[in-house]
């Protein structure tokens, strides 16, 4: 296999209109493994996703996926491509059951997916498939979009705070899988549990006012005296 990395972004500028959010904003993800990206609030980290996954233009850099530059592809040639987004909110159709949300996951690959797969990963979902999904827990809803993100096979998946309002209980189920998921795929992981986060990741970047402030392993970021003052409200 070859050990280029699956994603590379390279100096990506982007933003909403005339405002500039991203500014030179390197990194790269593994073809199996994850990367946690790390910063309060408004550091620029779902603009960061957004691009990534297409809904945003990106003002200049590059944006390449197994090798091929994506940056002017539209989100579902990129998701076609193996790019997978769970976002922070609005990740599933709460009007549905859970079967049919997770039948839509299955859409991009009905021959090769059942939903054994995300039953496997997540049990306790087989006990909520005629539920509606608007009625389940939070953890439940972020299990039921996790999962209906893995049914379409994605190389590379991208959570946007996989553990927000999820109780502690659940947290740590979350974590599991995805130290799971890890072994197989590629994860980009933005995570406001930072503990939880440079656990499940081998890398980490720390964003601050749309720019990397900090990278490295996930174990010296950890000890690192200036996370802190990144972190801070």
């Amino acid at each position: 296999m070859s050990d280029e990395p699956l994603l590379r972004v390279d100096a990506l500028s982007a933003g909403y209109g005339r405002s500039q959010v991203l500014f030179n904003v390197s990194m790269t993800a593994p073809r199996t493994g994850a990367v946690a990206i790390l910063g309060r609030n408004g550091a620029g980290k779902t603009t960061l996703l957004n691009t990534l996954v297409g809904e945003i233009t990106p003002m200049g850099g590059s944006i390449e996926f197994d090798g091929q530059e994506c940056a002017s592809e539209g989100t579902e040639h990129r998701v076609r491509r193996g790019l997978g987004y769970v976002p922070q909110e609005q990740a599933i159709f709460g009007s549905l059951t859970v079967r049919e949300n997770l039948a839509l996951g299955t859409m991009a690959r009905p021959e090769t997916v059942s939903l054994d797969m995300a039953l496997d990963f997540f049990p306790k979902l087989g006990e909520r498939l005629g539920q509606q999904a608007g009625t389940l827990s939070g953890g439940e809803r972020k299990m039921l979009a996790i999962s209906r993100a893995i049914l379409g096979r994605p190389r590379l998946l991208m959570l946007d705070e996989p553990t927000e309002g999820v109780w502690v209980g659940v947290i740590e189920e979350i974590a599991e899988r995805l130290q799971r998921l890890a072994r197989e795929i590629s994860l980009v992981i933005v995570e406001q549990h930072v503990e939880l986060a440079l656990r499940v990741a081998d890398h980490a970047y720390v964003m601050d006012r749309g720019t990397v402030a900090l990278d490295g392993p996930s174990a010296e970021i950890r000890d690192d005296p200036d996370l802190v003052r990144y972190l801070a409200p």
